[in-house]
């Protein structure tokens, strides 16, 4: 896998870029639609190419309790299994163990839970991690680290900062001495915690860069602290991790974040919201957010953005579509959830088009002017 840098914005840190994986080519900046479990909720594999997907997310917590890495191993990897072609990055279930199971042991030998679906008891290593992601064959593979909540205090994120270098140093171990299952090549990217706080950064951040072979994460972010808070600590990365590896800011955000987040020098993000606020009615457009099951709505026969080209706005009417909500219609979420992504992928081929044009930091003030995300 590499990495090459193709124009870069002389009034922002913003840049194009083109990643080369074994399962295709990737532009950046780019979004990366959420697969957790192996699909991206309510659309197929081809509709995620309509709206040019280029790579998705899948999560190792998830696919490890269901359907397990036996059986996905059996099928072929995970490409096979969900029929998709294009790259796919794994996170390493470190933020769910945390976030999702019911009980957790945290120390430096790996964390014991139990699951939220079942109550059964786990160990994850920073070993069985990386055996995971390997069987689940995804190109972009993520270190296994330990993200604390927001308000954790200073010692508790030092901790973190700690056991998470000691943990990449295992991850590395171990696939080294452990190569890949299938015939396409794996990466690693570690991940720099620290929270808000700038020394702990630099330090996460000097602990990480020797294992970045082709990109890196900042993670540890959108996860309960102020914006201000959030977008210092990126603009701070921006000066410490290296220019010629694509930076992945995990789990951010709106689309606003988004913008501010790549003129601070990121390239690559996911996030549940697109997919998650569809399934609650809720539309991303030009202008801001439109919630389709508003009253309003009820004799509106415009499409939902009358500047967006996706199929949705040019088949359907805001009307029609408040309708499927209202009788919990299974294609009410289909429309809204092929539209919210085609808005985001659309956002940042847009980033794409200005950062080539050297305009970026124009078109983007005037982006955030007219967007309304409230």
């Amino acid at each position: 896998m590499n990495f090459k840098v193709l124009k870069s914005d002389v009034n922002s840190s913003a840049r194009t870029g083109i990643l080369k994986t074994d399962h295709g080519e990737i532009q950046t900046p780019i979004f990366m639609p959420v697969g957790t479990h192996g699909a991206v909720k309510t659309v197929s594999p081809n509709e995620l190419k309509t709206v040019k997907a280029q790579i998705i997310l899948g999560n190792t917590y998830h696919l490890y309790l269901r359907p397990g890495i036996e059986l996905i191993n059996t099928a072929g990897g995970l490409h096979k299994f969900m029929n998709w072609n294009l790259p796919i990055l794994t996170d390493s279930g470190g933020f769910q163990v945390f976030s999702l199971a019911r009980l957790n042991k945290i120390t430096n030998e790996g964390v014991e839970f139990q699951s939220h679906l079942d109550g059964s008891r786990h160990f994850l290593t920073p070993e069985k991690s990386m055996k995971i992601q390997q069987n689940l064959g995804a190109d972009i593979i993520m270190a296994f680290d330990e993200c604390p909540p927001s308000d954790a205090d200073l010692s508790t994120i030092n901790s973190a900062v700690n056991r998470t270098k000691i943990w990449i140093e295992r991850c590395s171990q171990y696939l080294a001495a452990n190569p890949s299952i299938y015939n396409w090549e794996q990466t690693m990217f570690p991940i720099v915690q620290g929270g808000i706080f700038p020394e702990l950064r630099k330090q996460s951040a000097e602990d990480m860069i020797p294992f970045a072979k082709c990109g890196i994460a900042i993670g540890g972010l959108a996860v309960g602290e102020e914006k201000p808070a959030m977008f210092d600590t990126i603009e701070f990365m921006d000066s410490i991790l290296p220019q010629d590896q694509p930076r992945y800011l995990m789990g951010v955000g709106t689309p606003s974040d988004l913008i501010q987040a790549v003129s601070r020098g990121v390239d690559m993000f996911d996030c549940v919201i697109p997919t998650r606020n569809a399934r609650n009615g809720q539309f991303f457009t030009s202008f801001g957010k439109v919630n389709i099951r508003n009253e309003k709505y009820k004799f509106d026969f415009s499409p939902i953005d009358e500047n967006c080209e996706c199929e949705i706005c040019i088949n359907f009417t805001r009307a029609y579509i408040r309708h499927l909500f209202n009788i919990k219609e299974v294609l009410g979420l289909r429309l809204a959830t092929i539209h919210n992504l085609h808005y985001y992928l659309n956002l940042m081929e847009l980033m794409r088009e200005h950062i080539q044009k050297g305009d970026f930091q124009k078109w983007s003030h005037q982006y955030l002017n007219n967007l309304n995300e409230d």
